[in-house]
């Protein structure tokens, strides 16, 4: 009998977040490679998110963007890699990405949507680094 809390992918309760290590250099410079990163689990994102995402059974993390002419697709930080469309394309969210940790420096990601703003329209994304003045460096 299965766990109705539990997700069946992730094994985790739905509520919860979960922890994952970054692997490779397609998110660089936000996200380095083996940086772990804490996902919330979700099922929507804006443009401008940080997601985690299943397209066509294979798994991304990279940011959600949204075009002017609402076409949707995942971008790497590192312009190396192409972008991922979604048009046409079976994906769904797995979810955001609320907080990065590099060395024990944490940085929490707090997305809002402006009043008024289109979903084409940049949320603001607003950054926490926890861990204060003088302590470990990056």
């Amino acid at each position: 009998m299965s766990d109705l809390t539990l997700d069946n992918e992730t094994r985790c309760a739905w509520c919860e977040p979960f922890a994952m290590q970054v692997l490779g250099d397609s998110m660089e410079p936000e996200f380095p490679d083996q940086c772990i990163v804490i996902v919330e689990q979700a099922e929507r994102c804006s443009h401008g998110m940080y997601v985690l995402v299943e397209v066509e059974g294979e798994r991304w993390f990279r940011q959600y963007r949204v075009d002017k002419q609402g076409r949707e697709g995942l971008i790497a930080l590192d312009r190396r890699y192409p972008e991922i469309d979604l048009t046409g394309r079976a994906w769904k969210v797995m979810g955001v990405i609320i907080q990065r940790n590099i060395r024990r420096r944490g940085k929490h990601y707090q997305y809002e949507v402006k009043p008024g703003a289109s979903k084409v329209n940049n949320p603001e994304i607003r950054l926490a680094d926890l861990t204060g003045p003088g302590r470990i460096p990056q």
